[in-house]
């Protein structure tokens, strides 16, 4: 795991979307469109991230207007969708925002995220990540993607750096 210290220079929480956003499904209305669940309590961690002063990206291989309207209503600064291979996004994200691997969060949990958590200063998996994922992960949450898992990873940066707390 990760060093505390290491926590502290990150300044960019990058994430997945489908299992670790939310938790995986994907579920059709009568009408074919696509509906997606995501918890309150990661976007709280989202934004106040934000307010704290860090970046926030999403990097994922799917898109859907639902993903669309989450990411606008948290304001996330940078969202790659049909990102494949993930790396791609990934270094585009390192350009875009000035910053080095080590300033990097990224929280996945499958093969396509392999090749960004293998890069990223701080690798998180979800709970309910596969195995090889949480072999090269840092951290491997307690909660499940679209459980919280995200909100205790913004929660332990945040943390570290001191920016934790009763608002």
């Amino acid at each position: 795991m990760m060093k505390k210290d290491g926590l502290k220079k990150i300044k960019v929480i990058a994430m997945d979307v489908d299992g670790v956003m939310t938790d995986g499904r994907i579920i059709y209305d009568g009408t074919g469109k696509e509906l997606k669940f995501f918890d309150v309590q990661d976007g709280y961690a989202i934004a106040r991230a934000r307010r704290e002063g860090l970046k926030t990206a999403v990097i994922s291989a799917r898109s859907a207007e639902a993903v669309k309207a989450r990411m606008a209503d948290l304001k996330i600064d940078k969202v790659y969708l049909d990102a494949s291979p993930k790396i791609n996004a990934y270094e585009d994200l390192l350009k875009t925002f000035n910053v080095a691997d080590e300033e990097v969060c990224f929280i996945g949990d499958d093969f396509p995220d392999h090749a960004v958590l293998s890069r990223a200063g701080f690798a998180v998996a979800v709970a309910n990540a596969a195995p090889e994922i949480k072999k090269v992960a840092d951290y491997v949450t307690r909660r499940r993607g679209g459980r919280g898992a995200v909100r205790e990873a913004v929660e332990k940066i945040l943390k570290a750096q001191g920016r934790w707390g009763v608002e």
